[in-house]
């Protein structure tokens, strides 16, 4: 008897990824640049909306994080290596995070960066796509026979989502305080990655590619031709995961573990004679995860480190609060698929024990990840809907003479409700196209503003501080490499606070001694006077000692400090 069925996996566990699915690879990379052009589509038709009066972000959605990423980008091309966010004017000792978003600015050069940097943009976001399709379907391919369940199984994996869209239907959108998942959570589902976060994207396509990795060591108990090889491709898939979105390494780990331990005490309760051989293979495992990981932790110990040594980015953890809704959401997100879940779950546990606890065991963690004592804690079920979808199409994957086959009606009937998943990317793909044709903020900016931001990157110096509205510094450093006091939710540190002294610094009534108290402090060199700054008080800069105009277009000026406060 081989080693193999002494520890108990039988051998049917050991024959994937199944290799008839390597003919049906033509058929992914078509439906996944098919999607990946159809989320393009609305990009193209913004930038052939805009014109003499506006010119296009760059984003149909989510425009204020969408303006950092160039800002980043922007950083890279002006000789940054580590992260040193421009929404702030505290000062920072820089750190290893984003770390692709500056590399890929350096592939630009001026002029016309901006327009550079969001065509680099969208060339990732379209790698990054069809890399989160491809590693979908490898992901199913491990657990389903069937090739048309792949298929369908894809299809639902990257445009399906939950059933927030009734709620838009009847005006109940801000149910419970919340958006639906699927239109604001890129990890909840897989489509606003695709449509626009390839950070995500690509984050996913490694955290499954790793996952894949695993199992293959699960299927031979650990017995690889070249352990080293094998443990090396796994910590690097581990690794860039982490360069992608930091808080991966960690869910890797999580799941792992868990799979790990249920294997363990299945393993012990089961107590066979051959217990010290299974306790071997478990052991072989358990090494092999944790010589992948050392690498990965001791990058997600160095961020820890950085974000508690670093004042700024301490400040910028404590901000950046991105908490789970109301459980009731998780349950119209994922619920559609719950039943089917439920069958296909309990089928891959009879039939391929060690395969199917790795996306049970997954799909259980959901209520411990999505509502950890953290405050990233919506980010964590990232990937758990592949899971989902895997379980789904498991309960239809009968195998013949296993079950009597129904009629082909029959067959097709329990696959309808699965249909309700799709209208949700109806509507964001609908919103983006709409939006799309319709120049106007924060979508698209006013010409003459981007002249003004275009004049700054000509005429002042890198990382120069300028006095901004919240609107406008949210914009300015995705086209001039300067920074700003307020700009970002999470990365402008002090927020709340700091949105008050800009409030009181362009109200007419506040002393000129607060405003050169402030410019000092940060050592603002630029004051930005435009509409957006009109709107919040009535105080006339040009009317001060301290600040001479240096640019003026239309109904936005600039102006520089002339003398020491």
């Amino acid at each position: 008897m081989s080693e193999l069925t002494s520890a108990g996996i039988p051998p049917t566990e050991t024959r994937y990824p199944d290799p008839r699915a390597r003919h049906d690879r033509g058929w992914v990379w078509i439906f996944a640049l098919t999607v990946m052009l159809v989320t393009t589509l609305p990009y193209l038709i913004a930038y052939s909306a805009q014109g003499d009066g506006y010119r296009f972000t760059g984003f149909v959605f989510g425009v204020e994080d969408g303006n950092s990423y160039i800002a980043k980008m922007l950083s890279g091309t002006y000789g940054a290596w580590l992260f040193h966010s421009p929404y702030s004017a505290y000062p920072q000792q820089g750190a290893p995070i984003f770390l692709l978003y500056i590399l890929l600015g350096k592939l630009a050069s001026p002029p016309g960066l901006h327009d550079q940097l969001t065509a680099i943009y969208h060339l990732f976001r379209f790698a990054a796509g069809v890399a989160a399709i491809l590693a979908t379907y490898d992901f199913l391919t491990i657990f389903l026979t069937s090739e048309r369940l792949r298929r369908f199984g894809l299809a639902l994996a990257v445009l399906g989502g939950g059933l927030g869209w009734i709620l838009v239907l009847i005006g109940q959108d801000q149910w419970l305080n919340s958006l639906p998942l699927e239109f604001y959570s890129p990890e909840s589902f897989g489509f606003l990655g695709l449509f626009g976060v390839p950070h995500l994207a690509m984050a996913r396509a490694l955290l499954l590619w790793a996952l894949i990795e695993y199992l293959k060591w699960v299927a031979t108990n650990g017995q690889v031709q070249n352990r080293a090889r094998a443990v090396l491709k796994m910590s690097g898939m581990w690794l860039l995961a982490g360069l992608m979105q930091p808080l991966v390494p960690i869910l890797i780990g999580v799941v792992l573990a868990f799979h790990l331990a249920g294997m363990g005490i299945w393993q012990f309760v089961r107590a066979r004679k051959n217990y010290s051989t299974e306790w071997k293979v478990w052991q072989r495992l358990a090494g092999m995860v944790a010589v992948s990981g050392a690498i990965p932790g001791i990058f997600v110990l160095f961020n820890a480190w950085s974000l508690m040594r670093d004042p700024f980015l301490s400040a910028w953890t404590t901000q950046n609060v991105i908490h789970s809704p109301h459980p009731a959401h998780y349950l119209l997100a994922y619920g559609l698929l719950a039943p089917y879940a439920w069958l296909g779950g309990k089928r891959l546990l009879v039939k391929v024990p060690w395969r199917g606890w790795l996306p049970v065991g997954w799909v259980i963690l959901l209520p411990f990840l999505a509502y950890a004592p953290v405050d990233l804690q919506r980010r964590l079920p990232e990937g758990i809907w592949v899971s989902l979808v895997v379980l789904a199409m498991a309960a239809f994957d009968v195998q013949p003479g296993e079950l009597p086959q129904p009629r082909a009606r029959q067959r097709l009937a329990p696959y309808i409700p699965l249909l309700l998943a799709f209208p949700s990317t109806l509507f964001l793909l609908a919103g983006g196209l709409i939006v799309a044709n319709h120049p106007g903020p924060p979508i698209f900016r006013p010409s003459q503003e981007v002249q003004a931001f275009e004049f700054l990157a000509a005429n002042a110096g890198v990382d120069d501080v300028i006095m901004t509205s919240f609107n406008t510094g949210n914009a300015l450093p995705a086209w001039a490499p300067l920074r700003v006091l307020v700009g970002h939710g999470p990365e402008s540190a002090n927020l709340d606070e700091l949105l008050l002294q800009v409030d009181a610094f362009y109200t007419n009534g506040t002393p000129d001694v607060k405003r050169l108290t402030l410019i000092e402090q940060f050592d603002i060199r630029y004051v930005f006077w435009g509409p957006e700054e009109r709107a919040i008080g009535d105080w006339d800069p040009s009317r001060t000692a301290y600040l001479a105009a240096i640019y003026q277009q239309g109904e936005y000026e600039i102006f520089q400090q002339v003398t020491a406060p």
